[in-house]
């Protein structure tokens, strides 16, 4: 069965001239540009009491928004036996540790076997809630804690204080390079303009903001943490090609093997064996969406990712001089 959903919100000062798909868009961050379009050509939007079903037409400044609108997409998704690594669950919420190859979220190329698929399963419940649940994602090959809704209340919450930069998300990765010291990236992010799959630095983006600060230096290769204030999608693997540090075996934002010179067989078959972006979501603290409650989750960096800090580690400390750092 359908849900039926209403939404108000109102148009920012700061959003003059955008087009009202566009701003209605930011608005309602949790349903995508496709969802509202379709919403708006279907007359499920209305704009200071009058429907429009123009997309391009332009906003000024504080007018209403109210959607009302059906979500029936939840319908189509198929519950799925899939395990998921849980970190901890109550009845409102739980946070899982995502592995490798893991899709959050259907889409094109993979219709199913995906988080989602799985939570549906495990939780039929979910199917009432929009997203089944999701609150944020995380790429296919990056790792780590997802905090996922059980109930409506309990995700407005979450994606309320996601917007307003109140959960704190924390990654460990590797960066190609020698970075000397930590800083912020706050430039702005949206579809690269010819690699319609890709993200990149764009003016006419969204905000986007990142810190990092180094956590230790290997020969040609840095280990960071890094926090973000913003979660544009691809948002850290954009902002370190950005400065010229892209992960490492993230080929799609130019993570070439790079290999430190007379490095072992053993280190350089490592780094050349290294298939998908060095990137872990190892923190995420926020306050519970309904007990306030403040709580912090650790994920253990996985595998894959120790043994090729340990080898880095390990070529560093053997070829050591004055000229590494």
């Amino acid at each position: 069965m359908a849900q039926q959903i209403e939404l108000t919100n109102t148009v920012k000062d700061s959003q003059l001239g955008q087009r009202l798909d566009q701003a209605v868009a930011e608005l309602f961050a949790d349903f995508s540009r496709s969802r509202i379009k379709e919403w708006l050509l279907a007359g499920k939007i209305q704009v200071d009491g009058e429907v429009i079903t123009k997309p391009r037409v332009k906003v000024m400044g504080g007018e209403v928004i109210i959607v009302q609108a059906e979500l029936e997409d939840e319908e189509r998704w198929e519950a799925q036996d899939i395990p998921l690594d849980i970190v901890y669950e109550d009845e409102d919420l739980l946070v899982i540790n995502k592995p490798i190859g893991f899709v959050v979220h259907p889409g094109a190329g993979t219709p199913d076997g995906t988080v989602l698929n799985a939570l549906l399963f495990h939780y039929p419940d979910i199917a009432e809630v929009p997203r089944a649940g999701i609150v944020h994602r995380l790429d296919k090959d990056t790792t780590g804690l997802m905090v996922v809704a059980k109930t409506v209340p309990a995700q407005t919450r979450l994606v309320r204080a996601l917007q307003k930069r109140k959960i704190t998300r924390e990654y460990e990765a590797i960066a190609i390079g020698k970075m000397t010291a930590g800083g912020k990236v706050d430039q702005p992010i949206g579809r690269h303009s010819t690699k319609r799959t890709l993200m990149a630095v764009a003016p006419m983006g969204k905000p986007a903001v990142t810190h990092y600060r180094v956590a230790e230096h290997f020969r040609e290769h840095t280990r960071i943490r890094l926090r973000l204030e913003s979660g544009r999608t691809h948002q850290i693997r954009v902002h370190m090609s950005y400065l010229q540090h892209p992960l490492l075996g993230d080929t799609a934002y130019g993570g070439r093997a790079r290999i430190p010179k007379e490095a072992s067989e053993e280190v350089t078959e490592m780094i050349r064996g290294f298939q998908r972006q060095a990137l872990h979501a190892v923190m995420l603290r926020f306050d519970h969406p309904v007990t306030g409650e403040t709580m912090e989750f650790h994920a253990p960096v996985p595998d894959d990712m120790v043994a090729i800090t340990e080898a880095l580690r390990e070529d560093a400390r053997d070829n050591h001089s004055e000229d590494d750092y």
